[in-house]
């Protein structure tokens, strides 16, 4: 025989246990079938299975998120460039002469580019707190991208809108 005293809930039934630990007894807890969502409480969502596992979504929302990343820096660095760009792009429309509005490309183009970086860096943002949180994400960097290409075209057309070569480019078109 051992002097030792048994510990807490060794001799305990599980009932007794339950009971000690204040929750009801076996035979009182509804049955509950393997596989089945339990019911919400109060109006708590339930996720599903397909909300916890969206292998498809976190891939195309990631290869979203590189492949904006990567036109973001090509784009913005071009912008940086601003002449260099509406040259080719002025050719490309057939515009003859070159694009002179310097001082004013200098600044909407760089505006342009910090436009293209935060805007992206806002969609990524948005775009991992919606995969962390496990909720369809995949169309958080095409709307993003919408915004910001929307924005820094306006800040791209400012100066465009001012240079005599387009200007007369436009003039001529609409006179035709």
């Amino acid at each position: 025989m051992t002097d030792q005293r048994p510990q807490y809930g060794e001799i305990a039934t599980l009932d007794e246990q339950r009971r000690a630990a204040g929750l009801p007894p076996l035979d009182e807890v509804p049955a509950v079938e393997v596989g089945a969502a339990p019911a919400p409480a109060d109006g708590a969502r339930v996720d599903s299975a397909a909300a916890r596992a969206r292998p498809v979504d976190r891939f195309v929302t990631i290869a979203l998120l590189a492949y904006g990343l990567v036109n973001v820096v090509m784009t913005g660095l071009s912008y940086l460039d601003f002449a260099t760009a509406m040259n080719q792009m002025m050719s490309v429309l057939g515009v003859d002469g070159d694009f002179t509005n310097y001082a004013e490309g200098r600044t909407w183009g760089t505006i342009a580019a910090i436009v293209l970086a935060v805007g992206w860096s806002l969609t990524a943002y948005f775009s991992i707190r919606r995969l962390r949180t496990r909720k369809l994400s995949w169309w958080v960097p095409l709307v993003g991208a919408a915004i910001t290409l929307l924005v820094a075209s306006v800040c791209a057309a400012i100066p465009l809108m001012n240079d005599p070569a387009f200007i007369d480019f436009v003039a001529n078109t609409a006179g035709q």
